[in-house]
This record gives structure tokens, C-alpha cells and sequence, in this order.
């Protein structure tokens, strides 16, 4: 028994072949994994995991990418990684962010790995062999044998150029979530409610997400890229003109700029540049250039860090072209029915001011100066002492000039019967011009029903 515990545990008879176990010093990650955390500290085990995808054992690294972000850590060896350019954690492509489904669907890749049995074996192993005699700067698997490496304008379009770093976010409680997290802001995980259950977002897996099928977050871009605006070439094929907007009218795009771009997609018959209505035209001399360029610029030209509008041309029959042209980027709209007109000037002077007004200025000046005022100012006259009404009988008049009275400390008492004395009134002052405010229109900004 003891040779045969021991024959179990050599490395011939082990079920993993130790000869391929993966050892590395560095993660391959994508710049969102890896966090916005300078002083960044990695944790290293070698054979601490098993792949993903081939379930080799590998060295698996650990991080924290910043303050108040989850644990993360390598999820798949460096040889699948190199195999489909993906990153280690979140197997995303490593250039454009973008899952694997939407990249090959765009670069026209097929993905022929084998994914169980021996053949996959097999394949992985060959593959190292490959990558160990490369300098690691080559691509390796089925993006190797590509032949066009132009930009794709569809990746372009969906790719992630920044990092986004609420990806690294702590899962939600679900001790919070049924109300029994005891923790409070101790707890490591987000207390949020969660988002819709039915979402197919909330279901991913990983081995779907590598071999590039049923993901639906590629689902999701895909469906984003097939509802883009496509220009279409119109039916008559003598059109080989196409028009170019927002070219300004301050001449800093000139006919070279346009020429030097344009003249990639084929031979150029004709420019021309209407700098007061601010676009222009290129003619080619064949159809299919025509169609190229507009493929290649609809919706991404940009000359001086200026963004051209472009569209197909009329042809000169058409009366108005460029007219037209200029007012399908600016439609003009119908007014709507039933609202009011201008409102009308108010006159607050009345409606037949006198010609010899005075300035506001002068008014002002003549009103603030000492001793004068717009309006007199009224006068109170009394009468005479000799038509004063004689006093009641009882009652004595103190001589004009007659010593103060002593200061009495109780209330003073008042006849009844003495009859109060009233200034005469002077006639109210007409005024010179009638005053008019702005709140005594009903109609004035609409604070009076206008419908029917």
C-alpha cells in the first residue's frame, strides 16, 4: 500500500501534467482591472488556481485597485489570454475594451478552438510552444492569420477609450438586501437594491464570454451598432458628387485640406467651396469612388478638429440645390397655432404725448433740485383771527405770550364740546399726463385666456 500512495503521487501518475503548468511574473490586465491606485499592491501565488477555460493550474495574482473597490484576481492563464488578446480578470479585448463576440464579428474572425476532450489539450500545448518561440509582441491563434490590419470603423465606433473603474465596485449585500447586515459601514459590500432581476445582464458566464457566444453584453453593442445611421447612395448612378457640411465661412478649411483627404477614395474631377453658405462639393470622376468616400466619412470626418457633415449630392437639374442641401442640416419648423402675437410696446406717457416734453434727464434734475418740485406744493390757509368762531363760553384763550403752564402729572382733560379745526382742502391736483402700467392689460404675457 505504502508504493502504491506513493506511485499516486508522483508526477506521471498525477492527473495534471506539471510539465505545463504556467508560471509568470506579471498579469496581463486591461487598465480598467488594474485600477486607478499608483502605489499598487500585487499578490502572488504560483499554482494557485485553475484556469478558466483549459483548468491547467497557473500563477494567479491579487489586487485591490483602489480605495473602497473590490479584491480582484486573475481568472484565466496567460496562454488562453495571449490566444483571443484578452484580458486575465475580465476577459475583455485588450485595444478596444469590447467583448470577444463583438470584436470577431467585426473583424470577420472564426473561432475555431477546440473547447473539450483531448483536441483542446493538445491545441493549448501547441499553442505555448508558438508563443514561447515569438517575442511576445505577436498575436497568436485565429487574430494572427488576419490580413487587413486597417482600423475598423465599427470597433472605433463601440470601443471604450477610457477606464471605467465603477467596474471594480464590491458586490451588493444580500445580507442588506433582506435586511439582517449587522456590519453598517464596516461591511466590504454595497448596500444598494439591486437592479432588475430579468435583466439578461445580471446572467453572464465566463466560458461564454471567452469563446465569443450568448454574451449578452456583445448582444447589447451589437444591437447599439446595427441602429446607427447608414447613408445610403441614391438610385441615380450620374450622381458622383457628395456634399460637405459645417465647412465654416472663416476659410480655415481650405481646397488642399479637403483634397488631401478625399483623394485616397479615388480621382477627383472637381472642388468647390461656397464659403458664404459654409459647405462644399467633391466630384469624382466614377461612382464607385463616390460610394467609398461616402462609406469611409459619413458621420466621422473630421478636418482641423472640425466635424464635416456628410451627404450625397442633387443633381443639377434640381432647382435650389445647394439651398436645400443647406436646409436639410437646419429645418425650419411651422409655427404652432393658436398662440399670441407680439406684444405691443407700452407707452406710458399716454397715447398723444405733447412735443415739448422734457427729458427723463432734465425731468429728474428739475424734481431733485433744492426749492422745486414737479407739482406745487399745496398750502394750507386758516382763517383770520377775526372770523375765528368765538370760544364756548367757559373756556379761556391764553394770551399769546403768556408763561408756559405748570407741568400737571394726571391726564390731561378735553372739553367735549369744542369744535375741531380743519385746514381747508385744496382740490386734488389733476395729473399731466395719464399713467399707464403694464398690469392693467388682461392681456399683457398671457394672464388672460387667449383660446376660445
Amino acid at each position: 500500500l505504502e508504493g502504491l500512495n506513493k506511485m499516486s503521487m508522483s508526477k506521471s501518475s498525477n492527473t495534471y501534467n506539471r510539465m505545463n503548468w504556467e508560471d509568470a511574473e506579471f498579469p496581463i490586465l486591461c487598465e480598467t482591472c488594474l485600477g486607478n491606485n499608483p502605489y499598487l499592491r500585487m499578490m502572488k501565488e504560483r499554482y494557485g488556481g485553475e484556469c478558466k477555460i483549459c483548468n491547467r493550474p497557473f500563477t494567479i495574482f491579487r489586487w485591490c485597485p483602489g480605495r473602497n473597490m473590490r479584491y480582484k484576481r486573475t481568472e484565466v492563464c496567460q496562454t488562453c489570454s495571449k490566444l483571443k488578446n484578452v484580458c486575465q480578470t475580465c476577459l475583455l479585448d485588450l485595444e478596444y475594451g469590447l467583448p470577444v463576440q463583438v470584436r470577431d464579428y467585426a473583424l470577420g474572425v472564426k473561432d475555431d478552438i477546440p473547447k473539450t476532450g483531448a483536441n483542446k489539450d493538445f491545441f493549448i500545448q501547441a499553442a505555448q510552444r508558438e508563443i514561447d518561440k515569438s517575442d511576445g509582441t505577436t498575436l497568436a491563434g485565429p487574430l494572427a492569420e488576419l490580413v487587413d490590419q486597417r482600423p475598423n470603423e465599427l470597433l472605433n465606433k463601440l470601443a471604450r477609450t477610457n477606464p471605467y473603474y465603477d467596474r471594480n465596485r464590491p458586490h451588493i449585500c444580500s445580507f442588506w438586501v433582506k435586511g439582517e447586515c449587522r456590519r453598517g459601514e464596516e461591511c466590504p459590500y454595497r448596500h444598494e437594491k439591486p437592479t432588475d432581476p430579468d435583466d439578461p445582464l445580471s446572467v453572464q458566464n465566463i466560458r461564454d464570454r471567452y469563446y465569443g457566444s450568448k454574451d449578452p453584453v456583445a448582444d447589447k453593442l451589437l444591437n447599439k451598432a446595427k441602429a446607427f445611421p447608414v447613408l445610403k447612395p441614391p438610385e441615380d448612378k450620374t450622381i458622383t458628387t457628395i456634399y460637405l457640411g459645417n465647412i465654416g465661412d472663416d476659410n480655415v478649411i481650405t481646397e488642399d485640406d479637403i483634397k488631401n483627404y478625399f483623394y485616397q477614395f479615388g480621382e477627383i474631377r472637381s472642388i468647390v467651396i461656397l464659403s458664404e453658405k459654409g459647405c462644399g462639393f467633391v466630384q469624382f470622376t466614377t461612382r464607385e469612388a463616390a460610394e467609398l468616400a461616402s462609406e469611409k466619412t459619413f458621420g466621422k470626418l473630421m478636418i482641423k478638429g472640425r466635424r464635416i457633415t456628410v451627404r450625397w449630392g442633387r443633381p443639377q437639374s434640381q432647382q435650389n440645390v445647394i439651398g436645400q442641401l443647406v436646409e436639410s442640416e437646419h429645418p425650419t419648423y411651422q409655427d404652432v397655432p393658436g398662440l399670441p402675437g407680439n406684444i405691443p410696446n407700452v407707452d406710458f406717457l399716454g397715447p398723444n404725448p405733447p412735443e415739448d416734453l422734457p427729458s427723463k434727464k432734465a425731468r429728474t434734475d428739475a424734481g431733485t433740485a433744492p426749492g422745486s418740485s414737479r407739482y406745487p406744493t399745496p398750502s394750507f390757509h386758516f382763517p383770520p383771527p377775526s372770523v375765528m368762531p368765538a370760544p364756548p363760553p367757559g373756556l379761556q384763550i391764553p394770551p399769546r405770550f403768556a408763561p408756559p403752564p405748570p407741568l400737571i402729572h394726571h391726564r390731561p382733560v378735553f372739553p367735549l364740546n369744542v369744535p375741531r379745526l380743519h385746514p381747508p382742502r385744496e382740490p386734488k391736483i389733476p395729473d399731466r399726463f395719464p399713467i399707464y402700467y403694464p398690469s392693467q392689460d388682461p392681456y399683457h404675457l398671457a394672464s388672460k385666456d387667449l383660446g376660445d
